[in-house]
């Protein structure tokens, strides 16, 4: 166990603007929405995923709804015969840098489609498309299960020209590692917190429930990520999202209590709403 968590304490400073939840939130937000879609979906969802091989990438395996969650995460580092990245097209797909103290604006974060929120409107056209090939639909559908868990990490929807809170050296509690930054606290070990929180999120929601937190499009889903972010920059910074940025920021205890039931609903919304979509694209 503690060898454990020093090596996840020690990954920490890893994140980069393109990185995502740790899997626990990724699988989480597709453990939800596979509770909740229907049985069509579900079966769907299994013959789809049975067909991993052919994304031919056996070192990031996808044949369950919580592998496929983090395979957009395992083959960033996949590389061609010649050296090249294999998946490079898609680093910038999984956020979207709109800037929280100015207007909220998806055009210039979303410019050619090279954002968050117009990659899963894409995934989920190429799903509902029965002349997708067998693999794109396959690739479609790892994509956006996971895509649908990054807009819902509030650092991915919202940007103070920091790379998502990346720039921003934090302290976790007692944790202060020279590589903890605000973006990498909001991937791991806050929603880590706010997951193990019982009640389980994983459960099927009632149908009133569905129906009001998948209201509405990605567009707004992702105006509402970014006012979230407000939430994560302004706890950060003493209040002022777009306050001064100490050389280090500091979450106290009060703090990291007061962003747990925040991070909660952002897992709870993504679940629901990831559900939606599976439905609609195979439903």
């Amino acid at each position: 166990m503690k060898r454990h968590v020093l090596a996840a304490i020690a990954l920490l400073g890893l994140a980069s603007p393109a990185s995502a939840y740790w899997e626990y939130g990724h699988e989480t937000v597709a453990q939800i929405a596979y509770a909740n879609v229907t049985p069509k979906t579900k079966v769907a969802i299994r013959r789809l995923l049975a067909q991993q091989a052919l994304l031919d990438t056996p070192e990031c395996p996808a044949g369950t709804i919580e592998e496929a969650s983090v395979w957009a995460d395992c083959v960033k580092p996949l590389k061609t015969a010649d050296g090249k990245s294999r998946f490079g097209f898609a680093y910038s797909w999984h956020y979207q840098n709109v800037d929280v103290c100015a207007p909220f604006d998806l055009t210039p974060a979303c410019k050619d489609g090279d954002c968050v929120s117009a990659q899963i409107d894409r995934d989920v056209k190429l799903l509902r498309d029965r002349a997708t090939s067998p693999k794109d639909r396959v690739q479609a559908l790892a994509f956006l299960i996971h895509f649908v868990g990054d807009l819902h990490q509030p650092l991915h929807a919202g940007d103070r020209h920091d790379k998502g809170g990346n720039d921003v050296k934090a302290d976790y509690g007692i944790y202060a590692p020279a590589r903890f930054n605000l973006h990498s606290i909001w991937d791991g070990p806050l929603p880590e917190r706010a997951i193990s929180a019982p009640p389980s999120l994983v459960r099927r929601y009632s149908a009133a429930e569905r129906a009001k937190v998948g209201a509405g499009t990605v567009a707004d889903w992702s105006r509402e990520g970014w006012e979230v972010s407000h939430t994560a920059y302004a706890a950060a910074l003493g209040g002022d999202a777009c306050g001064t940025v100490p050389a280090r920021v500091k979450l106290d205890q009060a703090t990291i209590a007061k962003m747990v039931p925040v991070s909660r609903e952002e897992v709870r919304r993504g679940g629901i709403r990831l559900a939606k979509l599976l439905d609609r694209a195979l439903g």
